[in-house]
């Protein structure tokens, strides 16, 4: 069985931005019935279970205790954790269950409540826990100022300017006014960017992406068992890695991410290029990642990101629709599940039921994420099924 053989069947998001009411295991496993519910399966289909960690509540056998909430007991469990990454990775290992024998239909979870459930004492000791604990710790930083040091190694190698960082979020209030769902709706200026707080020098708050509440789930089954349910499979053509540090201090290079070989990878699998690609899902956690990786994909050349944005390209009515759920900047962000909301959004797109956003007749989508600072990347394209 190929990788183009297992299909995506079933998606769900549950409330987003501020949710009081159910904390993290909960909201996933709300996602997982709604997905199931989507799929047109119930719980007796799951065989397998591939979740993420809560940041605010974690438990030692995540997986396992996701499926006794559900009062399940899949073949497969498997709790996955590379930071932001984690969804791509989560649907590869999905996918290669399913193409080994070692589950049927695959369930992927992931859900957080950092904005209700995640206190300032907590959000400071993840924060500052993600430094090296000898060269990166007792200097103080979190990880904005990480962030900060790569937006300062573009801006001194090539030029970029704070207002083309800044693009950044305009880009993604253009999309997210657009979205019902949207944490935040309330389209922006540059110039709103560039007066919003100081956060770490040269990033602003508006260059930083949004705290939220929130799970999303996803059913993955083969092609085979797919013909009997009732969405339309979306394949997955294309999958990559690439990991080059994990600590920010033993990176050799600030400007080109991993994103360079895990987008190599995933074109040569589905055969593909950057000029085939309809729509882009990007981590925009902050605003020069999402900048280095338009360059590291191949939307742009190396050190034209800056330009590309400031261009309009990936706004509404641009050569490169990204984020059009509005992303991490402005749709929401509860953490490490963040990037689920851009594959939800994906298959969204190629259902066409994304309402004002709706691209026409996308063919291939590419979703990118990376956890740590851009430490650990993983890409992703999905195509309509056939």
């Amino acid at each position: 069985m190929g990788l183009d053989d297992v299909v995506i069947v079933g998606m769900a998001e549950t409330d987003l931005g501020v949710v009081t009411d159910r904390g993290p295991m909960e909201l996933g496993v709300q996602a997982t019935k709604l997905a199931l519910d989507d799929a047109g399966l119930d719980l007796r289909a799951i065989d397998g279970l591939i979740t993420c960690n809560s940041l605010v509540h974690p438990v030692m056998y995540h997986a396992e205790a996701t499926a006794e909430y559900l009062g399940i007991e899949p073949r497969h469990c498997l709790s996955v954790g590379t930071g932001g990454g984690t969804t791509f990775t989560a649907l590869r290992y999905a996918a290669a269950a399913i193409q080994t024998g070692m589950a049927h239909t695959v369930v992927v979870s992931m859900a957080d409540s950092m904005r209700s459930f995640m206190t300032r004492e907590r959000a400071m000791i993840v924060q500052a826990s993600s430094g090296h604990p000898l060269y990166e710790q007792p200097y103080g930083p979190t990880v904005p100022a990480y962030y900060a040091l790569i937006a300062r190694a573009h801006m001194a190698e090539f030029g970029t300017t704070e207002e083309q960082f800044a693009e950044a979020m305009v880009s993604s209030r253009e999309w997210s006014a657009m979205n019902p769902t949207a944490q935040y709706r309330e389209r922006i200026t540059v110039n709103d960017v560039m007066t919003s707080k100081p956060i770490a020098d040269p990033l602003k708050m508006l260059d930083c992406s949004i705290v939220s509440d929130g799970g999303a789930a996803i059913v993955l089954t083969s092609r085979e068992r797919a013909a009997d349910l009732p969405h339309a499979p979306i394949s997955i053509l294309g999958y990559g890695e690439g990991h080059s540090y994990e600590h920010i201090s033993q990176s050799k290079n600030l400007t080109t991410s991993a994103a360079l070989r895990s987008g190599q990878l995933a074109y040569a699998d589905a055969g593909l290029t950057a000029r085939d690609i309809d729509i882009a899902q990007l981590y925009d956690c902050f605003s020069p990642a999402l900048l280095i990786q338009l360059e590291d994909l191949g939307f742009c050349d190396k050190g034209e990101g800056g330009a590309f944005l400031q261009s309009g390209a990936t706004r509404p009515g641009g050569s490169l629709p990204v984020n059009t759920h509005g992303g991490m900047l402005s749709h929401c962000h509860p953490g490490n599940p963040g990037a689920m909301f851009g594959l939800t959004e994906a298959i969204a797109q190629f259902r066409g039921l994304a309402g004002p956003r709706q691209q026409q007749d996308p063919q291939h989508i590419l979703l990118h994420a990376q956890g740590g600072i851009m430490s650990s990347h993983a890409t992703v394209i999905l195509g309509r099924g056939v």
